[in-house]
């Protein structure tokens, strides 16, 4: 979780990877709707949000049933929205990329093509409701060094 520019599908993609699991990006779950705001510059309310959300949920209890292990990346800015996608906390992991609001822009800023704009960070950061329940993780390393860490944690 964390929000836009923090490396949630980076760091997911290469995750999954190494440990051979299905991955998920969040944003394959939003609905037309959603899309369309975003890419006009709206920021999403709860109501927006909850479809999404549940697309989400539905997914990772689906994985859980099937006993398939999986990496789900979703911005999860709100306890309640972490609520909703943390059904089982002996099964699910919640991994929180933080970085700075500068390193954060300079990601978005770079990005080309991507529906969600620079200029809604602020908007993200506003929302946002740091996690206590998770494993924090610095965004500011490669991703390499990033996935790797996570890796021995994990495994710890």
């Amino acid at each position: 979780m964390g929000v836009a520019g923090s490396g949630k599908t980076t760091i997911g993609r290469e995750l999954a990877a190494e440990l051979g699991w299905k991955f998920a990006d969040a944003d394959e779950f939003h609905p037309p709707a959603n899309v369309a705001k975003m890419s006009a510059g709206i920021p999403l309310d709860d109501a927006d949000r909850a479809p999404w959300l549940a697309a989400i949920r539905l997914y990772i209890d689906t994985r859980l049933e099937r006993g398939e292990p999986a990496v789900v990346t979703c911005s999860a800015l709100r306890e309640k929205h972490r609520a909703v996608l943390l059904a089982d906390p002996a099964h699910v992991k919640l991994i929180y990329l933080r970085g700075s609001r500068e390193l954060l822009w300079s990601r978005i800023s770079a990005r080309k093509g991507h529906f969600m704009k620079p200029a809604m960070l602020d908007s993200q950061l506003a929302t946002l409701e740091e996690p206590v329940n998770a494993l924090v993780i610095d965004i500011a390393p490669p991703p390499a060094e990033i996935v790797a860490h996570l890796r021995r944690v994990l495994a710890a």
